[in-house]
């Protein structure tokens, strides 16, 4: 089974230990990270998608992802 997780935040050191983290615990990165700018509060907004192959598992809609 293939698992996908988008993992948003601030873009600070907490959203960057939270990408090692899931790096550590198995997650690849897939594709590049994206930045999002807002205006009205004056922070930046960071986003990275990883994917995870976890073997002998069915997919349903009820797993959580964060489990893994």
């Amino acid at each position: 089974m293939k698992l996908y997780r988008f993992l948003t935040g601030p873009d600070d050191s907490a959203f960057c230990h939270r990408v090692t983290a899931a790096l550590n615990a198995g997650w690849e990165l897939h594709g590049a990270p994206v930045l999002t700018f807002n205006q009205e509060t004056g922070k930046t907004y960071a986003g990275q998608a990883v994917v995870k192959d976890v073997p002998g598992h069915d997919y349903t809609p009820d797993i959580k992802l964060s489990d893994y």
